[in-house]
């Protein structure tokens, strides 16, 4: 198998996908920050001191969508369709689930894009209760669906 971002000199370019379908594409990522049962409270209270923590790493997650092609050198901009993000405290982890689902119709994935949501909606995650915990994790970030191009469907195991 040889890697798509390297040319036959072995130099990093951005991959032609001008020849490719126009499909419909998603892809889902997850992942989740750890944290104490007493700083979960704080999440679950609204009484973090910087405020909604869910709320703001929903849009952040949101924005850093949009952002991705910035972030990652060899991605391509992309027409997002839609970006969805799901924060959920869990007390059995303890900690904050975070799910993002990534739609668009173009000649590319967007996998990245949804690594890139959760990720950056951890970050927020974590810089919001940083004063309250500082051995926070962020955990598990992962592909768990992707559709749509040549590829096909791929789904991680659970």
């Amino acid at each position: 198998m040889s890697l798509s971002h390297f040319d036959a000199a072995g130099q990093a370019h951005m991959v032609d996908v001008s020849d490719k379908q126009v499909t419909a594409r998603v892809a889902v990522a997850e992942g989740c920050v750890v944290m104490t049962p007493e700083t979960l409270a704080y999440v679950l209270d609204g009484t973090a001191k910087k405020g909604d923590v869910l709320g703001i790493a929903r849009v952040a997650g949101i924005m850093a969508t949009k952002k991705t092609a910035d972030l990652i050198p060899l991605c391509h901009p992309l027409p997002i369709t839609k970006v969805a993000l799901d924060l959920t405290p869990d007390p059995a982890l303890p900690g904050v689930r975070i799910s993002a689902t990534v739609k668009t119709t173009g000649q590319t994935g967007v996998e990245m894009e949804a690594l890139t949501a959760v990720s950056v909606a951890a970050l927020t995650v974590y810089d919001m209760l940083k004063a309250v915990e500082k051995s926070m994790r962020i955990e598990g970030i992962q592909v768990t669906l992707k559709d749509g191009g040549k590829s096909g469907r791929y789904e991680a195991e659970r």
